[in-house]
């Protein structure tokens, strides 16, 4: 009985095996990265960092006939770190502080670095140049000044990270937006306003 003809065989290339060998090495090495950086995580227990304001006062406020304001208001804000065992980096700190909608300042700073368990106050005193007022806005002052009362805008944002060994580095936005009502009399305020991450 003849023998059944069968036909060439194929067989795997050998570069298709190395390729295959190396994608099997690399997923595992992947694997084992997800697990240590998990197990990481879960044992530093890593805090999102704040900025917030502690403080705030109306300084000098001065309201002239020609309804030109001159301001100055000085105004604490923290940032802060609750992790235990992470630096917290702070950087592209910016804020604005306005009345009206007129930005009054901007406060800034360069990047700075927050200890674990730490925090890092920064006082800002911010003096406007004359500000000229529509008839509106100079009726928005006379109003304050007969209540005894201002009303500001801070707005702004920081980046912050914090780094470990064992996860690395997360970066994040902090978004900060308040409403201050400050007392014409100098009176200082201790607002609740805290930054939202982005």
């Amino acid at each position: 009985m003849p023998k059944p003809h069968l036909g060439p065989h194929n067989h795997t290339n050998p570069l298709i095996w190395f390729a295959a060998i190396i994608c099997a090495i690399l997923a595992v090495l992947v694997i084992i990265a997800g697990v240590v950086v998990f197990i990481g995580y879960l044992t530093v227990k890593p805090k999102v960092p704040k900025v917030s304001v502690t403080s705030a006062q109306l300084d000098t406020i001065y309201f002239d006939q020609a309804s030109l304001l001159t301001l100055q208001v000085t105004i604490v804000i923290r940032a802060e770190n609750d992790n235990a065992k992470a630096r917290a980096s702070f950087y592209d700190t910016r804020f604005d502080l306005s009345f009206r909608g007129m930005r009054i300042a901007r406060l800034e700073n360069g990047p700075f670095d927050v200890g674990p368990n730490t925090t890092v106050d920064f006082h800002y005193v911010s003096q406007s140049t004359s500000i000229p007022l529509n008839p509106e806005g100079a009726e928005s002052v006379n109003w304050s000044l007969r209540h005894g009362v201002m009303s500001f805008e801070l707005k702004g944002a920081t980046r912050a990270r914090w780094r470990t060994r064992i996860v690395g580095s997360v970066k994040f936005w902090l978004n900060l937006d308040c409403q201050l009502h400050l007392p014409i009399n100098r009176t200082t305020i201790f607002p609740r306003c805290t930054s939202s991450k982005a």
